[in-house]
């Protein structure tokens, strides 16, 4: 049986060989990522992980994987940080306050039926000075990362708290991934 991870993401691959899973294939998906006109966080996350999912090539009888970390601050789905001006407006955004990693995970069948779940997160963030934002900018590891950090990094010194799933605020919740493979039928040995 074969799998495709349908990802970039050198950390969801690491994740699921912690499981032991190696995918067969891995293809990154090409969708548009921008949040569609009043979506919130939630529907967000499970949406892009769908889209992912579906917008890889696979032969019937192929299980898909696919999944997307959002992170949200109330009702406001934070971007990745692609520049160092971006990342620290919003680990200033983020400096005191509680706010969510939602990771969104999707698996296809044989059958071609799409399963979703979702890991919700509650990250706390310390009060960050401005010399402690300057010092996680410089070292470079939350460029591109939704919310401007890595909790895997880094960034995991700076988090007060943390209620939920680490590795899915990482990218990939492996409870709720495991059980998708397990009902789609993927064996594990």
């Amino acid at each position: 049986m074969r799998l495709i991870l349908a990802s970039s993401s050198q950390r969801r691959l690491d994740l699921l060989a912690r499981i032991g899973v190696v995918p067969d294939a891995v293809h990154s998906p090409d969708i548009d990522e921008s949040p569609l006109k009043g979506e919130l966080p939630r529907a967000y996350a499970l949406r892009l992980a769908e889209e992912k999912a579906r917008a890889v090539p696979h032969d019937p009888g192929t299980i898909v994987i696919a999944g997307d970390t959002t992170i949200a601050l109330g009702r406001r789905i934070l971007p990745p940080a692609e520049t160092e001006e971006t990342q620290r407006n919003l680990l200033g955004l983020l400096s005191g306050r509680r706010h969510r990693a939602l990771s969104a995970i999707c698996v296809i069948d044989r059958e071609g039926r799409a399963r979703t779940r979702l890991a919700d997160t509650i990250v706390t963030f310390k009060r960050l000075s401005a010399a402690e934002i300057d010092l996680y900018v410089a070292c470079g590891e939350g460029l591109g990362k939704a919310g401007g950090y890595a909790i895997q990094g880094r960034a995991e010194a700076l988090i007060r708290s943390l209620s939920g799933s680490h590795s899915g605020v990482v990218g990939l919740p492996l409870f709720e991934t495991r059980a998708l493979l397990e009902a789609a039928g993927y064996p594990f040995g």
